[in-house]
């Protein structure tokens, strides 16, 4: 499926990376892009028992409504000048409540691009929305990192270990693996059996596609997946990955780690993740 339509989450501070990525994606595949501005009211502290003055709460209403629509405005400015069809829509959201509000935006586009979280410079809740567009929104997520540089897209990796999640990610990475100049499937060694030149069913699904594909196979290393990753992206030169996000319940990810978590924290280059 041809990418037409990005919902890029925007940024309230900082230089706008994952607005860029998307900007950047669009002018590719001809797709419109929105740019989604939060607007987080504050949340009233159940433990105050006088009652909240109206007018604060309406004057902290009206600050968050500005801060979205500046950013909003950014992302126009920028939209203008990369020459994308865009538009600008506003969710206002309740801090720390639920991210119905965002979700809704996000159903009906074919990806939705956001920012990892920037210690330095961090949006509220930023780690929250990435987890419940990925499950809620039935949509693919394309997460920046901070450090991004671009999207070069020169040399592409699949995360592959067969499962419906990483199935998924690739489906909806077609279109963006088919800009790469090489795509690399890299396994993880599990110590499993294998039947079959491990890797081969979906690098040949890839290669019907017109990509070229190369298989990898690395061994595990101690500290596990996430690991084995992340070092790879970086010994290799990288630009952009495609796997599997939560391939277990959050419960058990946060329980007991998994590299979801892990490779959302330390990652240097785009992810693209389906769940």
């Amino acid at each position: 499926m041809a990418i037409k339509d990005i919902l890029t989450v925007v940024d309230l501070a900082g230089s706008q990376k994952a607005a860029r990525v998307a900007l950047d994606l669009a002018g590719r595949t001809n797709a419109h892009v929105t740019g989604l501005s939060i607007a987080f009211e504050p949340v009233v502290p159940g433990f105050i028992a006088a009652p909240m003055p109206a007018d604060y709460i309406e004057i902290a209403r009206d600050s968050a409504l500005k801060a979205a629509a500046e950013a909003g405005r950014k992302f126009t400015d920028m939209a203008r000048k990369a020459g994308v069809n865009s538009e600008v829509r506003t969710a206002e959201m309740i801090t720390g409540g639920t991210a119905e509000p965002v979700i809704t935006h996000c159903r009906f586009t074919d990806l939705v691009v956001i920012g990892q979280d920037n210690p330095d410079e961090p949006e509220p809740m930023r780690e929250m929305l990435i987890e419940a567009v990925l499950f809620e929104s039935g949509v693919p997520v394309l997460v920046v990192p901070y450090i991004n540089g671009g999207m070069k897209l020169k040399n592409a990796m699949v995360a592959w270990d067969g499962s419906p999640t990483a199935s998924r990610a690739v489906h909806a990475a077609l279109p963006i693996l088919a800009m790469a100049d090489k795509v690399t499937v890299m396994l993880v060694e599990t110590g499993k059996v294998r039947y079959g030149e491990p890797g081969a069913d979906i690098a040949t699904y890839l290669a019907r596609h017109g990509l070229n594909v190369t298989i990898d196979v690395v061994p595990r290393p101690t500290s596990g997946i996430a690991d084995a990753i992340l070092n790879y992206v970086s010994d290799h030169g990288v630009d952009m990955v495609a796997m599997g996000g939560y391939g277990h319940s959050r419960m058990r990810e946060f329980l007991f780690g998994g590299a979801t978590r892990e490779i959302l924290a330390s990652m240097t280059v785009p992810i693209l993740m389906a769940h």
